[in-house]
C-alpha cells in the first residue's frame, strides 16, 4: 500500500518510542491526545505499549488483566413465577436478547424469555421500581 504522495515514511527510534509510551501512560492523558501531539495513529502507540521494549516499567499488559465472561448472580427464591414476554418483536435497529434474568434489590426476580427489545426490558424495570 503506497503512502501519500510527497510524504516519506517516518522512522521512530527506540528512545522516541519509549518517550511516547511514557507520555501515553501519564495520569490524566489519553493515548489519543499523545497521538494527536505527534500526528500519528493511536493504534501504533497501543502496539508499542504491548511491546516490552517500549512500555514503561509500571505499565499493565493485556495478559495481566483478568477477564471474566460471566457475572455472579444470586437468586433469593426460585419459586417466583416467570413473567410473560412484554414485547414479542424487538424494535428495528435496537438491541435485543433471547433471555433476560434480573433480580431487583428488593428480592423480586424478572425472567423474560424469547426475542425481547432491551429498551422494553428497561421500561419494565423502571415501571416496577417507580
Amino acid at each position: 500500500m503506497a503512502g501519500k504522495k510527497g510524504r516519506k515514511k517516518r522512522f521512530w527510534s527506540d528512545e522516541e518510542k519509549r518517550s511516547i509510551c511514557e507520555q501515553a501512560q501519564a495520569s490524566g492523558v489519553s493515548v489519543a491526545q499523545v497521538a494527536l501531539r505527534y500526528s500519528m495513529n493511536a493504534n501504533l502507540i497501543h502496539k508499542w505499549l504491548r511491546d516490552p521494549r517500549f512500555a514503561p516499567s509500571g505499565a499493565v499488559s493485556e495478559s495481566d488483566i483478568e477477564v471474566s465472561d460471566f457475572l455472579e448472580v444470586s437468586v433469593a427464591s426460585s419459586d417466583l413465577p416467570v413473567v410473560p414476554n412484554p414485547c414479542t418483536a424487538p424494535a428495528t435497529g435496537s438491541l435485543s436478547a433471547t433471555r433476560v434474568d434480573i433480580t431487583l434489590s428488593d428480592g423480586r426476580r424478572i425472567l423474560i424469555e424469547g426475542s425481547t427489545s432491551l429498551l422494553a426490558v428497561v421500561g419494565l424495570v423502571q415501571g416496577l421500581t417507580a
